[in-house]
């Protein structure tokens, strides 16, 4: 799961230097850069690429206790095989050879996939992508690595946006349909989903600031359809019930065709109006929302459960580890091992403490040794390092428990339990085929 461009992959896109490919679109980078008081010209302003580079570097020394200082010097040693510690004095240095390496030619999106050894890719698309760059790449098979859709269909479910109508709008023009109905949405979606499946897609995903789920009838969530199209206010019931209508029927047609799905829960969108004005979406002004989500989550979870398909769970709030930890239990059959997931620390929990706490509760309430493991959920070709970052925290942990005796220094499972949680398990759940 992550957020590159898939056309960026077929085209194999060159980058023009060091800052475009590490600072470029990285809001985790501009947060911190911001925090430190740094005029936004240096950061998604018309400043050089240098200048830009120049005031990331004078961030890096105060970065003490955040993963960004770890990722930095780890990507400069995996992806540049550069030792030095970045900061105002290396700057210059650093941006002049990281930039010779990019020049050289060998440095682009398809090498850094081959570099890291990349076997799967599963970018995000929304239901109305035409997929093209997924097709050409797979007609091409020039890659180690498979690169395949994922199904995002937010703005087909997010019915209380200002942008809704505007989007059906854009459907009903591009597709030649017309949407006036709850049956109307659910023939584009089946239709979309069975186009998505046979480009090779196998996962779903969804984002949830809560979880949308009320006892309803399909006629309350066709009531509510059509109050959105006659342009009236929907109050918080009439929006649960199309969601939870719609995420059902969903369920189902992943169920039927073996698809993944996975829910990213947690995430408060676009807080600061001023510079969402400016900069739009993903752009570094999002945080943890703090919503009570159990109740909801099993009210959801329990109507799909003749058909709920593989599902994985991500919490964007920590506290909510034990909730998921737990909800996995409640609907776990086979044949599929662990067939509900708990999944790794997401986002602001994309750190040692969020992901040993992830892996702590998984441990503590579920099977850890059939965990699917980490997901970059990245922009940014560079980031694959992250895996590493993870697989050193997950190594520690488990090394950890073997040296306090809480599990024997048995070779043969340990080596089962780290293979699986690095690739294996996630490489068996999936079904996915590889090359």
């Amino acid at each position: 799961h992550c957020h590159l461009d898939p056309s960026q992959i077929r085209y194999d896109k060159h980058f023009n230097s060091i800052t475009e490919v590490w600072l470029g679109g990285d809001h985790y980078k501009w947060r911190a850069m911001r925090s430190l008081g740094i005029d936004e010209e240096y950061i998604t302003g018309s400043a050089s690429d240098k200048e830009k580079f120049q005031a990331w570097a004078s961030v890096l020394p105060y970065l003490i206790g955040n993963p960004l200082y770890h990722w930095t010097h780890l990507e400069l040693k995996r992806c540049f095989n550069i030792d030095k510690i970045l900061c105002p004095e290396t700057a210059d240095e650093i941006f002049d050879e990281t930039n010779e390496i990019i020049r050289g030619g060998d440095f682009s999106a398809r090498s850094l996939i081959k570099m890291n050894n990349v076997k799967l890719i599963c970018t995000t698309d929304d239901p109305v992508d035409s997929l093209e760059h997924h097709k050409a790449i797979a007609a091409e098979n020039d890659m180690d690595a498979v690169v395949l859709p994922t199904f995002r269909p937010d703005k087909m479910l997010n019915i209380e946006a200002d942008s809704f109508i505007s989007y059906l709008k854009g459907i009903e023009a591009s597709f030649g349909v017309t949407i006036k109905s709850v049956d109307d949405v659910k023939a584009f979606l089946k239709d979309r989903i069975d186009y998505f499946d046979a480009v090779g897609c196998k996962i779903s995903d969804h984002a949830f600031e809560d979880i949308p789920y009320i006892k309803c009838t399909e006629k309350e969530a066709n009531d509510a359809l059509k109050n959105k199209l006659k342009g009236k206010s929907l109050s918080y019931a009439e929006i649960s019930a199309y969601k939870t209508v719609i995420y059902q029927f969903l369920g189902k047609e992943y169920y039927e065709r073996d698809w993944t799905m996975q829910y990213h829960i947690g995430a408060i969108r676009n807080n600061n109006p001023k510079m969402f004005g400016i900069l739009g979406a993903d752009t570094g002004f999002d945080s943890i929302n703090d919503a009570c989500i159990a109740k909801n989550l099993a009210g959801l979870l329990g109507s799909m459960s003749e058909n709920l398909p593989k599902t994985i769970l991500y919490t964007l709030n920590p506290k909510d580890n034990y909730v998921l930890g737990t909800m996995l239990g409640n609907f776990q059959q086979g044949p599929v091992a662990s067939r509900l997931q708990f999944g790794s620390g997401w986002w602001f929990n994309d750190n040692r403490d969020g992901m040993t706490e992830q892996l702590k509760a998984l441990g503590n309430l579920g099977i850890l040794g059939k965990f699917v493991g980490m997901l970059t959920d990245s922009r940014s070709f560079l980031s694959y390092t992250r895996h590493e970052y993870f697989r050193r925290i997950l190594c520690n942990l488990i090394g950890q428990w073997v040296e306090d005796g809480e599990y024997p220094n048995d070779k043969k499972y340990l080596e089962e339990i780290i293979r699986g949680i690095s690739f294996e398990n996630a490489h068996k759940y999936f079904g996915i085929k590889l090359k």
